[in-house]
């Protein structure tokens, strides 16, 4: 543990009715005594009056909640101070903290002490910082499975199979000769490929975490004139693109946020699709197809008192949304490039609940919206990835030592997930299965 006391505002800032200060160290009970007289009972709030220890001036009447090491949010001794939420009260008393001693947190210090005094891994602790981020309710149950455990949960069933894998491994080595079944490494290799197997299953998710947790980018595309600005502002609810008659309006991208089944969705305005002498606008059109082709939705806009435009055509596929547009002025096609399109008018407005559905379908679809636990970062998919290779290695090696070797580096790329690996959990497994030495 740390011998620093640290303290820091845990609710928001600016003026408030009430404001929560919270200590962490070895100090946070002496400070505490000294602000608020004896300690309260452990977890249960009291009513304190918190006096200057220097002047005994009265500084706030306050809820005070002590939380007794190793039952708090880091392991370590801990105490909550729940002030009225005055600028001058949160001044006076963070002035009598710093004068006890204790010391401002540095960013996201009460998390790491938490990480270190084994109160949490790191894959839960990004969990927590998640859920601080999260703006949607998609993004909010994510990020509560992760921060309580699910990932950590797997992990660290992977990490103990691997673990005993690397046990029984190193067991064949040095006892060879102690009466150990024959068929061990065999069974080591076997049970490290449906390992490798369920790890690989695990990553061949389509990134569909980080996108619900980075959000998703779709991309509003289509000829000059089909209506894409006005599609934008529909679907934004305001003014956010300029809407004219006169092709080539649009020139640059223009993004606006939505939510769509609680997913977070940026979407974008592109310049219209066609050949232009005009460079300024042909900077629009190359940006429009690149933001087409990184785009994790498209949406593909045509006129439909009009042909299909070549352009806009040559980006349908699967995935993309096509949409027939200006309905009031003639019927929606039944099929656009070998896709069924969404008719509407967004001037009228017929139609536009049917896109949003479809919208809301796609954008669950592409962030995988269910009560799996899965992968956040590409940190996580790195570790895992190595983790695999080093698991089939294991199984390629034309050496008993070697693939002891590659176990144990498989099992290091998980204990990096976590942040939490050690030779001594091997040598308990080794000795715990196999009474060498007895």
């Amino acid at each position: 543990m740390s011998l620093d006391t640290i303290f820091a505002l845990a609710s928001g800032t600016g003026r408030a009715a009430v404001s929560m200060l919270r200590l962490s160290g070895p100090g946070s009970g002496p400070i505490l005594e000294r602000l608020a007289g004896a300690r309260p009972a452990p977890r249960m709030a009291s009513l304190r009056r918190l006096r200057d220890p220097a002047t005994a001036e009265l500084l706030d009447e306050a809820l005070v909640i002590w939380f007794p090491a190793p039952r708090s949010y880091t392991g370590e001794d801990a105490a909550e101070l729940h002030l009225h939420g005055g600028r001058a009260v949160l001044e006076g008393v963070t002035a009598a903290l710093l004068a006890c001693g204790a010391r401002p947190a540095e960013p996201g210090e009460f998390t790491r002490r938490a990480f270190l005094n084994g109160r949490m891994d790191l894959t839960e602790a990004e969990g927590i910082a998640d859920l601080i981020a999260a703006e949607t309710a998609a993004q909010r149950r994510q990020a509560l499975r992760q921060a309580g455990g699910a990932l950590a949960e797997r992990y660290a069933g992977w990490s103990a199979r691997l673990t005993r894998l690397l046990a029984h491994q190193e067991a064949a080595i040095e006892f060879a000769e102690d009466g150990l079944p024959n068929t061990l490494e065999e069974e080591v290799r076997q049970a490290g490929a449906t390992l490798a197997a369920e790890i690989r299953a695990h990553l061949d998710d389509g990134g569909r975490g980080e996108r619900l947790r980075e959000g998703l980018w779709a991309a509003i595309v289509g000829a000059p004139n089909a209506g894409k600005s006005s599609l934008l502002n529909a679907l934004a609810g305001r003014e956010a693109a300029i809407v004219s008659a006169r092709a080539g309006t649009t020139r640059d991208v223009v993004e606006v946020r939505l939510e769509l089944a609680g997913v977070p969705v940026w979407l974008a305005d592109t310049a219209g699709l066609r050949d232009t002498p005009d460079e300024i606008e042909a900077e629009g059109v190359r940006r429009a197809r690149r933001r087409a082709e990184e785009a994790d939705l498209v949406i593909a806009v045509f006129a439909a008192d009009q042909p299909p435009d070549e352009a806009t055509l040559a980006l349908l596929g699967p995935g993309v949304l096509a949409v027939a547009n200006k309905t009031d002025l003639a019927a929606a096609p039944a099929e656009i490039g070998g896709l069924e399109p969404i008719g509407l008018s967004v001037r009228s407005g017929a139609g536009m609940e049917a896109l949003r559905r479809a919208l809301e379908t796609a954008a669950a679809e592409r962030a995988g919206l269910s009560e799996e636990a899965r992968l956040t970062r590409p940190r996580h998919r790195a570790a895992l990835g190595e983790a695999v290779n080093w698991l089939e290695e294991a199984a390629r090696a034309p050496l008993p030592e070697l693939a002891a070797e590659a176990l144990r580096a498989a099992l290091r790329a998980l204990g990096r997930l976590t942040g939490r690996v050690g030779v001594e959990e091997v040598l308990d497994v080794v000795f715990g299965d196999f009474c060498i030495g007895k």
